[in-house]
């Protein structure tokens, strides 16, 4: 059905109002080139040939945790507001506008092209064989991009908590004041959710490299190159029985094959890659946890010593109201009682304090 020029302008727009955030894409392939997208989910679908279960992970109106999967053609990616499709070929990312996004598309365009560089013409084809032997897998090298960005942007977060948090706790240790401690309880919520985020991403790192099967499922170039090598298609070769080569040929298949299956089992290369951004993730873990301890002490310390102001304060109300100077008739002869009451009033908001101690240390609000 046609559709009038104005009217077509008014669906666009409010289809750019709407949803700008879950059709945008850019698409980057070996070479660094970019192509923006505005597309909807089917497309992206038909383009890397991912299921629309895993695509659903990166809608940025649903709430998924920190992703990474393996799947037979893609890797798909949901690490805070990253969240990309790495084919063995092409790096499609969301929302590449976005102001956190713009720095990783400008890395990825920058790292994905694999300069190699060779010698003279006479080894050429030799360095070339080399070259193509120890190149780092295209999906390793965008994930390596994607990983290098997420926990940059975690560590510059918690740099920025730290650098408000500290002043703010030494301010809260010269002088207890309401305006210190709401202070500080509004740091503790945001330190509380920047340790989940990242407490997320070190558990998906820490998860992936428990689970070899896992990590092997990242391997798009090796199973793309297993799919496409002749000894695995199903129709083999064609020997003469009285073949003089027969025997050789055999032998050279056998030795293929065993080479191929020891390179799928090999995660050794992504593993030192993994490892390397979680010992960095968790690093930054370790930073918001001294963070934590520190504002925890100066929390156990306010508590003390609001708990010991109220008992002495206790205190000294019994003993000013029975050591007033006012004739009480029951004070003839009895002015031993005023020494009495003063040991048992000191005993009984010592029994306080040790109450509320005790009480805080049993729900975990202080250390033991």
């Amino acid at each position: 059905m046609a559709v009038s020029g104005s009217e077509t302008e008014l669906r666009v727009q409010a289809t750019m109002i709407k949803t700008t955030i879950s059709r945008s894409w850019v698409l980057l392939d070996r070479d660094g080139r970019d192509t923006v997208l505005d597309v909807d989910k089917y497309a992206i679908m038909r383009l890397v040939e991912i299921n629309a279960r895993d695509l659903r992970i990166l809608d940025p109106l649903l709430s998924y945790p920190s992703t990474i999967l393996g799947r037979e053609k893609v890797i798909v990616l949901n690490l805070e507001h990253i969240k990309a499709v790495i084919t063995a070929d092409e790096v499609l990312v969301r929302d590449p506008m976005d102001d956190d996004v713009i720095p990783v598309v400008e890395e990825l365009r920058r790292r994905l092209p694999l300069k190699v560089s060779f010698g003279g013409q006479d080894q050429g084809e030799e360095e070339s064989s080399i070259g193509e032997q120890n190149e780092f897998p295209f999906e390793f090298r965008a994930l390596e991009v994607v990983l290098e960005a997420i926990c940059s942007f975690l560590d510059a977060r918690t740099r920025e908590l730290e650098t408000t948090a500290y002043p703010a706790l030494d301010e809260l240790t010269s002088k207890i004041s309401s305006r210190n401690l709401d202070k500080v309880r509004k740091l503790k919520s945001a330190m509380t959710r920047l340790t989940n985020r990242v407490q997320k991403i070190r558990e998906e790192l820490e998860n992936l490299l428990d689970d070899d099967d896992d990590m092997a499922e990242l391997y798009l170039s090796r199973k793309l190159g297993v799919s496409s090598s002749p000894s695995s298609s199903s129709s083999g070769p064609n020997w003469h029985q009285n073949s003089p080569n027969q025997g050789s040929k055999i032998h050279k298949s056998s030795r293929g094959s065993a080479t191929t299956l020891q390179e799928e089992n090999d995660v050794e290369e992504l593993e030192m890659l993994l490892e390397a951004y979680f010992v960095q993730i968790d690093g930054t873990l370790n930073k918001l946890t001294t963070l934590d301890n520190h504002r925890n002490k100066l929390i156990q310390l306010e508590l003390f010593l609001s708990s010991g102001t109220v008992c002495l304060s206790i205190y000294s109300l019994v003993v000013a109201i029975f050591g007033m100077n006012i004739p009480y008739t029951w004070r003839e002869d009895h002015g031993y009682v005023f020494k009495w009451v003063v040991i048992f009033t000191g005993m009984a908001c010592s029994s306080v304090f040790l109450s509320v101690v005790s009480y805080a240390r049993r729900k975990g609000l202080v250390g033991s």
